[in-house]
């Protein structure tokens, strides 16, 4: 069974938000949720200074906080080593947005329009909500999930797809001949927040 994991490589993503766009749409989120999400930051002195875009989604983690928090178990790694949810065993306590490190979930009351109050949701507002609320649901935590409705199908997550730099990599780590494992093996692949012991499956690459 495949051990799925992520390799961003900085020094190619020059934080277009193709990969933001392509997971809004992939998986109907309403507005204010980004299950992935470009920061960008800058270092240096002028003259010599330089922009950095930093992709960040959920990590997957190996001993993920979000799991030992959750009090109905709603949240667990399912085989393939993915950190899913249940919506209908969440209650929506939220202990795992606190139990999270990276922020990276979310709960959403109800789906509202991306237009102003009071106009009617357009057909294509409708196919969404009812997308986001036979998937992910309402009053419950909500993330990415790397997206398994596309890995069902033999697709990549949506944000890989889009990206036109190809600065992510999506494989199982556990495949020592593979893309991934030799990237992180080779490339000085790195993680995010170490020092809390997660062990996140999203490695990065140097961007120098």
């Amino acid at each position: 069974m495949a051990r799925y994991g992520m390799v961003i490589d900085l020094k190619r993503c020059y934080g277009c938000y193709a990969c933001m766009l392509a997971c809004k749409v992939t998986n109907h989120l309403p507005p204010n949720v980004f299950w992935s999400r470009v920061l960008k930051g800058e270092s240096g002195t002028y003259p010599n200074v330089v922009r950095q875009a930093l992709p960040v989604l959920c990590f997957h983690c190996e001993d993920p906080g979000c799991v030992k928090v959750c009090p109905t178990k709603a949240t667990y790694k399912d085989e393939e080593g993915v950190v899913v949810i249940d919506k209908n065993v969440c209650v929506g306590c939220k202990y795992c947005m606190m139990g999270c490190p990276y922020g990276a979930r979310y709960t959403v009351p109800e789906w509202k329009s991306y237009f102003p109050a009071g106009l009617p949701l357009s057909e294509l507002e409708q196919f969404q909500k009812k997308a986001w609320e036979e998937k992910s649901g309402c009053g419950v935590a909500t993330k990415c999930d790397f997206c398994s409705d596309r890995r069902k199908n033999g697709k990549e997550p949506a944000c890989v797809a889009a990206c036109p730099a190809n600065a992510r990599i999506f494989g199982d780590l556990d495949d020592p001949q593979g893309e991934v494992s030799q990237l992180v093996k080779q490339g000085r692949g790195f993680v995010l927040k170490p020092e809390q012991g997660t062990n996140p499956k999203v490695y990065y690459l140097p961007p120098r």
